[in-house]
């Protein structure tokens, strides 16, 4: 790990780096351990999409080119592309709650598809960018309720409109990567399919753990619609570890552009109750209760085989779900104490990858 961080850190240092989506809560994380790496970091959002948000409550704007925009404004994102240069995109920007996907069908397909549309159409005008990674979802795949974990070749159909979006996202990835980015000296595109993370500053809508914070606070039980459906549960470090290696490797080594799944080991894996049940044992109280809402479909079984990232780019999960669990609840108390969270945050990302803790 020590030579991989090293690595990252050599690597990433100095690079301007550009981040669609920065404001939300994984391009929060990402953003905030790139600066650590001592990246030129540009964000391209829409405001934050919480109050409170982990953008705003980390004060990350104030380390950063922060630019609001909207990915679906092809001309507005050409010109910031011009005028930052980027050499590394790391396109997160999308409508990502399904519930939100069933209620406005058309923005979740117009920002997820035409999204990706857009920013691929952006580096294609650019000559600066050497590597991209769209980093879509584990719901791209056509959920058959298999054992065992899907493999990038499966077969892509996600059942809701938000995942069937980012289906779509894949395919316009691997559409413009076949016709515009396949010869010699082309930028490196890859898609990075992760599993459902948690983590500190998370304060959206339907998710299961800021909806266990609310409980908490709330002093109420968890209302669990579906408490044995089983998700690839990882923290966000896991995944977005995957995303930078891949954004370095990928880099100078064009072959190895392609889709790649990040999701924990099999054994990371865990049903909805589960994962309540460890975040209520780390919090120290809290209970949920099941209540059937007719809400919209939802899988049951899920996972992801991972081992095309693992032998390809040398990734592997370190923290298993039960250490992300109290890693996020550290992060909540912490934020209920009113401490620094950039300091906090910011820890978390330095003992992840065991740097030393920033001052």
């Amino acid at each position: 790990m020590e030579d991989l961080v090293k690595n990252l850190k050599d690597f990433y240092n100095g690079k301007n780096i550009l981040v669609t989506g920065h404001t939300g809560f994984k391009g929060t994380w990402l953003t905030r351990t790139l600066l650590l790496f001592g990246s030129k970091v540009t964000g391209y959002a829409l405001d934050v999409p919480t109050i409170p948000s982990l953008f705003d409550t980390t004060d990350t704007s104030t380390k950063m080119q922060d630019i609001r925009g909207d990915v679906r404004d092809l001309n507005h994102l050409s010109s910031v592309f011009g005028k930052v240069q980027p050499e590394i995109v790391f396109h997160l920007a999308a409508q990502p709650i399904v519930r939100q996907s069933y209620e406005d069908p058309v923005e979740t397909y117009s920002t997820n598809v035409m999204g990706t549309v857009n920013v691929m159409e952006a580096v294609r005008r650019s000559h600066s960018v050497r590597s991209v990674v769209n980093v879509t979802t584990d719901k791209v795949y056509e959920n058959r309720e298999w054992l065992w974990g899907y493999r990038e070749h499966e077969t892509l159909c996600g059942y809701d409109p938000y995942s069937n979006s980012k289906s779509c996202s894949e395919l316009v990835t691997y559409s413009y990567r076949n016709a515009f980015f396949s010869h010699e000296g082309s930028p490196s595109i890859s898609t990075a399919r992760s599993g459902n993370v948690i983590g500190g500053g998370d304060f959206a809508k339907d998710r299961i753990i800021p909806d266990c914070v609310r409980a908490v606070e709330d002093g109420q039980a968890l209302v669990v619609r579906n408490p044995n459906s089983i998700r690839p549960y990882q923290h966000v470090l896991e995944c977005l570890s995957g995303y930078l290696l891949l954004g370095m490797i990928q880099y100078p080594k064009k072959h190895l552009e392609g889709a790649y799944n990040f999701g924990p080991n099999e054994d990371g894996c865990a049903s909805t109750g589960i994962l309540a049940d460890l975040f209520f044992d780390a919090w120290g109280s809290g209970s949920w209760r099941i209540q059937g809402d007719g809400g919209p479909h939802e899988a049951n079984y899920l996972r992801l085989d991972c081992s095309k990232a693992k032998h390809y780019l040398g990734w592997a999960p370190r923290w298993g779900v039960s250490d992300a669990v109290k890693h996020t609840v550290s992060w909540y108390k912490r934020y209920q104490s009113a401490k620094d969270m950039s300091e906090a945050t910011d820890e978390q990302i330095a003992e992840y990858f065991g740097m030393e803790n920033p001052k």
